[in-house]
């Protein structure tokens, strides 16, 4: 029998899976009659590849869409009342849906602002320290996926140092943004990624 704590927790987790399967970029381009972004661009279903568009409404829609996944995801865990660590699980459901979503073929986005998102909720302190890397680095480099890689490397990192507890699921989170951008990655190292 499993515990009703446990079952619980399950349950917020498949929740929180499904609602990051959720693609915003792909309602929303569908709606705003701009096309699938899966065809357009980079073919990433996320709020960069909706900017190289040139619709900024709509990269911005998805942006919000995708933090609020992760948003979403660890207040039903804080609703639940579930402790920090199982909240901070509860967001790798959520992160887990944006990639290999249910409804797109176990395919996605890279995960970012949903991670972003769920930080948020997790540890503000977390959060901003993540915005303030990534915004450093676009503002310098102007290469997004190298603002995001860096956020990803630095963020266990930071839980390390600050908040301990969180140190485990942002690493799993942060690896699943590190295997997301493997090619942009291999881009970096062979000086050809494009620039934002």
């Amino acid at each position: 029998m499993i515990e009703a704590g446990a079952a619980i927790t399950l349950s917020v987790m498949i929740i929180a899976y499904l609602l990051g399967s959720i693609s915003n970029a792909v309602i929303i381009c569908h709606f705003m009659g701009i096309g699938d972004p899966r065809q357009l661009g980079s073919g990433n279903p996320g709020a960069t590849n909706v900017l190289r568009t040139g619709n900024r409404a709509a990269a911005l829609l998805t942006l919000t869409g995708d933090l609020s996944k992760g948003m979403l995801a660890v207040s039903i865990a804080q609703w639940m009342d579930l402790a920090l660590f199982d909240q901070a699980l509860v967001g790798i459901c959520a992160l887990i849906g944006h990639v290999w979503s249910i409804f797109l073929g176990f395919r996605g986005g890279k995960g970012v602002a949903t991670m972003l998102g769920c930080c948020l909720f997790l540890d503000y302190r977390l959060a901003l320290f993540q915005v303030a890397v990534w915004l450093i680095l676009l503002a310098t480099r102007r290469i997004s996926s190298l603002a995001a890689v860096c956020m990803a490397l630095m963020s266990p990192l930071f839980c390390w140092v600050l908040i301990p507890p969180l140190f485990l699921p942002i690493l799993i989170m942060s690896s699943l943004i590190l295997a997301t951008h493997h090619q942009n990655i291999r881009n970096l190292l062979n000086r050809c990624e494009n620039p934002l």
